[in-house]
């Protein structure tokens, strides 16, 4: 079982590097891919994402493929692909805050210029499959490594969430629902990650994560409806321009990583009042 976590991690990590090429191609569709460099990220996920996925499928022969891919030639591609998942997103960041924030050190170029954290994504999914061969997946110390990194992205989901909605001004009052949703996350998972804490905590971050996942999957369709209902313009001019759709998906994405690593502490006794 603990293996198996360990495998879906990595499973995790190569589908969410896939998705990424999507979410890339619609944002950066805003401006046509102005830049060469905007098509660096967007090839980096397919090939990223097919070197990971590839490596499972061949390593499934070996010892039913919970090991395999962090052996050999598995682990050097896990590890290549971790270091350079870190470089695009680093990179990223710094260019999406070069495109105005420093330019001009305001508040509002902050929140209207490219989402400075949305890069980081590359950096998180680099850092998990690097986690997963470096880190023993039978050590409670995988676990809380995992619960650490879905825990900063909940800090960059309840960054995005702020800014992204305050470009206008929480027009809608159920705009506040994310923002409060990952600060509440972002407070009750970081307890986890130090201390021992009690069963009953571990389920109510369990609790927790599924409202966090609701959270996404409704704010999915809020941010489509608009697309898939108005007639202004054209249906991709739409998914384009409008608010951004696959951005809330990002609760639900972190609230499984969340979720496996909670299982994880559960199964292996991170708690502090064990069974009497």
């Amino acid at each position: 079982m603990v293996r198996r976590r360990s495998f879906l991690v990595e499973v995790f990590a190569g589908l969410n590097l896939a998705f990424l090429a999507v979410d890339i191609w619609v944002a950066h569709s805003v401006n046509e891919f102005g830049h060469w460099a905007e098509w660096i990220p967007f090839w980096f996920t397919l090939v990223g994402a097919l070197a990971l996925l590839a490596n499972l499928v061949v390593s499934a022969p070996l010892r039913s493929g919970v090991r395999g891919f962090k052996e050999g030639a598995g682990l050097w591609v896990g590890v290549a692909v971790g270091a350079l998942s870190i470089l695009v997103g680093v990179a990223g960041l710094l260019f999406h805050l070069e495109s105005d924030f420093f330019q001009v050190r305001t508040l509002r170029s902050l929140v209207y210029s490219a989402p400075f954290v949305a890069p980081l994504a590359f950096a998180g999914i680099g850092l998990l499959v690097l986690l997963n061969r470096t880190v023993p997946g039978g050590t409670r110390e995988w676990g809380r490594w995992v619960l650490l990194l879905a825990w900063g992205g909940f800090v960059g989901n309840f960054v995005l969430s702020l800014v992204d909605h305050a470009q206008n001004g929480f027009f809608f009052a159920t705009e506040w629902v994310p923002v409060i949703v990952a600060g509440v996350v972002v407070g009750w998972l970081i307890l986890p990650v130090f201390w021992r804490v009690p069963a009953a905590y571990l389920r109510g971050a369990g609790v927790l994560l599924l409202v966090a996942g609701l959270v996404g999957v409704a704010g999915f369709v809020l941010h489509m409806a608009p697309v898939l209902t108005e007639s202004e313009g054209t249906l991709w001019g739409r998914l384009v321009y409008g608010a951004p759709p696959f951005a809330p998906l990002l609760f639900t994405d972190l609230a499984v990583l969340a979720g496996l690593a909670v299982w994880d502490l559960s199964a292996k006794g991170w708690v502090s009042d064990p069974a009497r």
